[in-house]
């Protein structure tokens, strides 16, 4: 084949480079711009894993790679006056220009042919070409050239950084946040060669205006770099060699997604890789990784699928759907560090204490887990155990391991809670008549004796027309008020466990059938009339539910006053108010679903009006020594519905009226929603009440082992974690995790303890049984 790279970074070299080892008859040409041998940039950075790959697919240029390699373990961060660092990191470094000097050799060693110092206008410059990589890079002339075909989705992000280097060395990847008059920058510093390391300075848009970083030259910026960060730096200097840009030098990072990676113009077959394609934060550094990643796969595939030119169609159709995986789950961590970085001023340097802002810090992507950094650095990690258990109350003896934060105890206003895992409220549509019965006994017992530290039922419904189904539980007559009693009476006398009551309105969403005969399908028979904010009903063939008149609201406020006195009586230690998932205070909330005109509707102040009557109605008859959490749908992920910052306000408002807790969820107010879903994927809702509003939070969703709540609650993330479906798979799931991450001081209820000892014995012996033996494969 006749295969032309245009651009001769990263991408385009070690794809080309690939090709001709694997299958020399191919005609190989990379067109670049710039002169032989002469790049621009400073240092990048690649994880170990990187160069594993590396080695198994070209161990020439990877050895030679490695040779130039600056290679660190520890991460540094100087915050507060502090210095802290950690090992086990595993990152290398290398300078830009030395990166691709050793990739063009490589190429012309193998009989790739280089083509400098020209300025291709792209792929139809090349009529002759069966394959053309668009490898040019962020601008790519290519990509551009054909948007309705690429279908490029750009987002220019609101932070500032400066690119620059020093030639002072730094033996750790190190990370320098000051805070000015106007707002924090932050310096992340890396060694990659033998002389100079990279200094990257980031800051806010409005700390870049209200600093006029804007107005000043290049050199002006540098200056003012240098004095900031003059005591990590020592008297070293700053340099650019950004120097043929004009103005400043100050960049916005730009995230770029693609629809479709590939296209025949007609003549060739057209394909990006690399940032022409994709880009990736630098706070996780893997621009470079998915360059490379990309030009392995692409090769992988020829190999599979055959060099031919008749193979380029499904060659280039299977390589996007490999690739678009990885990088969407690389994008995605990215996300999660940028969005940490544009965020870190506000949200977490101005609230947290050293020790937990480096923990946060590390943790800001996801990937890295807390038993992750145990594996890295046990030593920093068990420190860090003994300050949050020391900041919760626990007597720390010695210097060895101590309970993990998931298993510290909490406490809010007199409720104290043995631990920080939460059994979330699921529907479980098996009461008759709103009672719960033997069934929920069993069912909610079973968690509070496997460990739970707090157990709610399901929404428990204030009147017989706020059930979603006829199955759902209720709290509004004498005899269920004696069931709860029962259930709460039992779960005290045989647990450490404390009882939740969430009690709601299912409104427009009421009357359907059980969910195992047509989950939010109306009743065909039995029905009750529904209300809700406006008439607009949930699915097109729901009912239409009456807008509540203010009677309407009086008779529910009066409702949820009664079963809140009602919780009372039955003991219960905890009570939350349902503001989320469409339910009948939500749709209060939602623009989605409250239309109205009166002082009900419009406006965040407005919409929000009647649910805060309604909280504080139960607030004034709920014991002052007991909590009350809400729980919100922060997200509506749908267009023109409640965003993460609508979340913010309400939690805000709230909080303001005597809320002690927000339980943080999402979604299910609209059918047309569209939901990210992923691992954790609602905790950044979580994060962003609990360190900008300055209130407690639940985090919920996805949560399914307690390496992810053990991260989240010691991030500062939330203060609790709500486990929902897993603890449906195992009623002990507490103490079973518990036992997984080695942690044999949790104690079982006596009557199980036979248990605990066969259950840690087999998972001790299945830790250390040597690795099943299978055919080895070699992934080229």
């Amino acid at each position: 084949m006749r295969i032309v790279c245009i651009g001769g970074g990263p991408a385009g070299l070690y794809f080309a480079l690939l090709m001709k080892k694997f299958h020399p008859e191919h005609s190989i040409a990379v067109v670049e711009r710039n002169r032989p041998y002469d790049t621009f940039g400073w240092g990048v950075v690649f994880s170990d894993a990187t160069m594993v790959s590396m080695h198994a697919w070209d161990p020439q240029s990877a050895v030679e790679i490695e040779d130039a390699f600056n290679h660190w373990d520890d991460i540094e961060l100087l915050f507060k006056g502090t210095r802290q660092r950690t090992s086990g990191h595993g990152f290398v470094g290398i300078g830009r220009k030395k990166l691709l000097n050793i990739l063009q050799r490589r190429c012309e060693a193998l009989g790739v042919e280089l083509v400098f110092e020209t300025d291709s206008d792209g792929d139809t410059d090349y009529p002759d070409a069966d394959l053309i990589i668009a490898s040019d890079g962020f601008n790519s002339r290519i990509r551009n050239r054909y948007p309705e075909v690429f279908e490029p989705d750009l987002a220019v992000r609101p932070n500032r950084y400066i690119w620059l280097g020093t030639n002072k060395l730094f033996d750790a990847f190190t990370f320098d946040f000051r805070k000015t008059d106007h707002g924090w920058f932050q310096a992340h510093i890396y060694k990659f060669d033998e002389n100079t390391s990279t200094f990257i300075v980031e800051t806010t848009e409005e700390a870049y205006e209200k600093h006029d970083l804007g107005q000043m030259d290049q050199q002006g910026s540098i200056d003012f770099c240098q004095g900031l960060f003059s005591e990590v730096l020592e008297g070293a200097e700053l340099m650019t060699n950004a120097r043929h840009l004009r103005g400043s030098a100050w960049l916005n990072f730009n995230r770029l997604i693609c629809g479709k990676w590939s296209h025949f113009n007609g003549n060739s077959h057209v394909v990006l890789m690399g940032d022409a394609a994709h880009t990736a934060h630098f706070a996780i550094g893997s621009g470079t990784k998915l360059a490379i990643d990309d030009a392995i796969e692409l090769t992988n595939q020829f190999n599979r699928l055959g060099h031919t030119k008749e193979a380029i169609p499904q060659v280039l159709k299977t390589y996007e759907d490999i690739r678009r995986i990885d990088v969407a789950r690389i994008q995605n961590a990215a996300r999660n560090a940028m969005e940490w970085f544009e965020v870190v001023g506000e949200r977490y340097a101005d609230t947290l204490e050293p020790p937990q802002f480096m923990y946060s810090m590390l943790t800001r992507s996801q990937r890295i887990s807390h038993e992750n950094l145990r594996l890295r650095d046990p030593v920093w990690l068990e420190g860090y155990e003994r300050w949050f258990a020391e900041k919760n109350g626990i007597e720390v003896q010695g210097n060895g391991r101590t309970l993990p934060p998931m298993f510290t105890p909490y406490s809010l206003r007199g409720t104290h809670l043995p631990n920080r895992i939460v059994m979330s409220p699921m529907a479980m549509y098996s009461a008759k008549d709103g009672l719960l019965d033997d069934f929920h006994l069993v069912h909610l017992g079973s968690r509070a004796l496997g460990g739970a530290g707090l157990v709610f039922a399901e929404m428990t419904c204030v009147s017989p027309d706020a059930r979603i189904t006829p199955g759902c539980l209720g709290l509004w007559n004498d005899e269920q008020a004696m069931s709860w009693k029962r259930f709460v009476d039992f779960v005290h006398a045989n647990s450490e466990a404390k009882v939740g009551i969430q009690l709601g309105h299912a409104g427009r969403k009421g009357a359907t059938k059980l969910a195992w005969e047509g989950i939010d399908q109306p009743l065909e028979t039995g029905a009750w009339p529904l209300i809700s904010a406006s008439a607009l009903p949930y699915l097109k063939n729901s009912q239409v539910p009456k807008a509540m008149d203010r009677a309407d609201m009086d008779r529910v406020k009066a409702d949820h006053v009664r079963a809140a006195k009602y919780a009372t009586e039955a003991g219960a230690d905890w009570l939350e108010l349902h503001c989320a998932h469409g339910y009948l205070l939500s749709s209060f909330l939602s623009p989605l679903t409250n239309v109205r005109t009166d002082d009900y509707g419009g406006s965040h102040e407005n919409r929000a009006r009647y649910p805060l009557e309604v909280f504080t109605a139960i607030r004034e008859v709920w014991p002052g020594d007991k909590p009350i959490s809400v729980r919100l749908s922060c997200h509506d992920w749908a267009d023109g519905g409640n965003t993460p910052e609508d979340a913010a306000i309400f939690a805000k408002m709230f909080k303001h009226a005597g809320a002690d807790l927000i339980d943080c969820s999402s979604g299910q107010v609209s059918k047309e929603e569209k939901p990210v879903y992923g691992r954790l994927f609602q905790t950044p809702f979580s994060d962003k009440i609990r360190n900008e509003i300055g209130i407690p939070t639940i985090a919920v969703g996805a949560i399914s082992e307690a390496d992810q709540a053990n991260s989240i609650i010691a991030a500062g993330r939330a203060d609790l974690c709500a486990v929902a479906r897993p603890h449906l798979a195992d009623p002990a799931w507490v103490l079973h995790e518990a036992a997984k991450i080695g942690l044999t001081s949790i104690a079982w209820p006596k009557q199980y303890l036979s248990g605990k000892t066969q259950y840690e014995t087999g998972l001790a012996r299945a830790a250390a049984a040597p690795p099943p033996v299978g055919p080895t494969i070699d992934a080229r």
